[in-house]
C-alpha cells in the first residue's frame, strides 16, 4: 500500500537527493531511521530531480537486487538532478546520457557476458593468490606511517594511496601513474564535493563538463594501454581486458573504456572509504580497538563491520520494466526505485543495535558489497585489503587519537571521509 506523505515529511525526505546530506553522518541516519519508520517505500518528487521510490528497508532493498529481470540497471543507475542528466545527454550524444558502459549499466543478457571477462580474476581463489603481494603494499603504508613519526591525516597519506596502489598492480598501471588516476577518481565520484570536483566545478551545467573532461582523460590513457598491451601482453588486468573478446571480437571501444574505468575507480575508491571509516570507528570505540589488538579472531569480524558501518556506496537506481507489488507497494512500469545502502545496513529489524560500531557483530549479512547478480565484484580482494592494512598498522602502532575533526565527503552516490587527521604513538622496538 503506497504511503502518502505530509508536506513535511516531503521536505526531510527528500534530502537525500542532496549531496551534503552524506557529510553529515547524523542527519543521514536519523533522516533514514524515519524514513524506515514512517515510510519504508515512499513516492519521492524533489525540486529538480525525476521522481523516484525511495526503498530504505534492508528486505525491500534485497528484493529489489533479487529482481534484477523486472528492476533494470539501465538507463537510471544513478541520481542526478535535470539540468545534469541534460548536460550529460548533450555531451554523450545519446538518450540516456551514458558516457560509460559499465557492468552496472548493464542488463542481461550483456551483464553476464561481460561480468565473465574478469570472473575468475576477482574470484575468492584468485585473490588468495595475491595475498603476499597485498601483505607487501600493506607493510609499506604501515612503515609509512612509522615513518611520519606520529602524526598524520590517514585519509590522505595513507587510506586513499593503499587500495589505490594494491588495484593499480593487479591492473599492470607503473606508480608513477597512480597520481593521475587518483586524481580522476576523485573527481568522477567526488564531482558534487568543491574539494574534489574538477578545477571546483560548480552548477549543474559545470559538473556535466567537468565529468565528462575527466572521462575523456581517462580514455586517453587507456586506449594508450590497450595499444600497448595488445602488442605486449604481460600477466595483469590490463592485458586481460584489453585483448578480451565478446562474440569472438574485441571488447567495443566504449565497453572496454568503461571496464578499465570502473575497475581502477571503483576497485579502489570504496575500499579506501571503508578504510578511513573503520579508522575513525577504532578511535571513537577504545574498546572495540583494544578488543581487535587483543585477539586476532576479531580481524574478519571487524572487516566485515567496518564495511558495514561505512556503506561508502551510498545509493543505486533501478527502473521497472514491468508492474511489481513491492510489500504491498505497486511499482508501475516505467517508475524509478532507489535503494539506499546505509538505511539497509542500519535497519534495525535484522541488526541489533545497527548505529553502534561492534567488532564482534556476528550476524551481519550486510549490502554494502549490493546483492544478486550485480554483487561486487572486487569484494573478497576489499575485504583481504582492509583486513591486512590494519594487522600491519597495530603491529607498529600503539595508542591512536584524533587530532582534528574528521571532514566528510558531499557526495550523493560514492563516498566517505575527505579528512581524518590522527596522532598516534609508536611502538618501540
Amino acid at each position: 500500500m503506497s504511503i502518502q506523505l505530509n508536506s513535511e515529511q516531503k521536505q526531510i525526505f527528500n534530502r537525500v537527493v542532496e549531496a551534503g546530506f552524506y557529510a553529515d553522518p547524523g542527519l543521514m541516519h536519523s533522516t533514514f531511521r524515519r524514513m524506515r519508520k514512517e515510510a519504508p517505500i515512499c513516492w519521492l518528487e524533489p525540486d529538480n530531480y525525476r521522481p523516484f521510490w525511495a526503498v530504505t528497508k534492508y528486505a525491500d532493498m534485497k528484493e529489489v537486487l533479487r529482481r534484477s529481470d523486472v528492476f533494470l540497471n539501465a538507463p537510471r543507475r544513478q541520481l542526478f538532478n535535470i539540468p545534469t542528466e541534460q548536460g550529460m545527454i548533450e555531451r554523450s550524444g545519446n538518450k540516456y546520457g551514458l558516457a560509460l558502459r559499465t557492468l552496472t549499466d548493464m542488463d542481461e543478457p550483456d551483464h553476464s557476458v561481460y561480468r565473465n571477462v574478469t570472473k575468475d580474476w576477482f574470484s575468492k581463489k584468485s585473490v588468495a593468490e595475491l595475498a603476499s603481494d597485498v601483505r607487501k603494499i600493506a607493510e609499506e603504508f604501515a612503515e609509512k606511517m612509522v615513518a611520519l613519526g606520529g602524526e598524520c591525516d590517514f585519509v590522505s597519506d595513507i587510506a586513499l594511496w593503499y587500495p589505490l596502489r594494491v588495484i593499480m598492480s593487479v591492473m599492470g598501471v607503473p606508480r608513477e601513474d597512480e597520481e593521475r588516476m587518483l586524481k580522476w577518481t576523485m573527481e568522477l565520484f567526488g564531482f558534487e564535493d568543491e574539494d574534489l570536483s574538477r578545477d571546483n566545478a560548480k552548477g549543474d551545467a559545470s559538473e556535466a563538463k567537468s565529468a565528462q573532461a575527466t572521462l575523456n582523460d581517462f580514455f586517453a590513457y587507456f586506449s594508450a594501454i590497450t595499444k600497448d598491451r595488445q602488442e605486449n601482453p604481460r600477466d595483469d588486468l590490463c592485458t586481460l581486458l584489453a585483448n578480451a573478446r565478446i562474440d569472438d571480437k574485441l571488447m567495443p571501444t566504449l565497453e572496454l573504456m568503461s571496464y578499465y574505468v570502473i575497475v581502477a575507480t571503483a576497485g579502489h575508491d570504496t575500499t579506501s572509504s571503508s578504510t578511513s571509516t573503520g579508522m575513525l570507528s577504532l578511535i571513537e570505540n577504545p574498546g572495540e580497538l583494544e578488543k581487535l589488538k587483543s585477539n586476532s579472531v576479531y580481524s574478519e569480524y571487524f572487516v566485515n563491520e567496518t564495511i558495514r558501518y561505512a556503506s561508502p556506496v551510498r545509493h543505486f537506481c533501478r527502473t521497472a520494466n514491468s508492474d511489481f507489488n513491492l510489500n504491498g507497494t505497486l511499482i508501475r512500469k516505467g517508475e524509478s526505485v532507489v535503494v539506499f545502502h546505509p538505511s539497509a545496513n542500519a535497519d534495525e529489524s535484522l541488526f541489533e543495535d545497527p548505529e553502534k560500531f561492534q567488532i564482534d557483530r556476528r550476524r551481519n549479512w550486510h549490502m554494502a558489497f549490493g546483492y544478486g547478480i550485480h554483487v561486487c565484484l572486487g569484494q573478497h580482494l576489499a575485504r583481504m585489503e582492509i583486513g591486512m592494512l590494519f594487522e600491519e598498522i597495530f603491529k607498529r602502532i600503539d595508542t591512536i587519537e584524533l587530532a582534528g575533526e574528521p571532514k566528510w565527503a558531499s557526495n550523493s552516490f560514492i563516498g566517505g571521509l575527505k579528512s581524518l587527521p590522527i596522532t598516534y604513538r609508536i611502538k618501540s622496538k
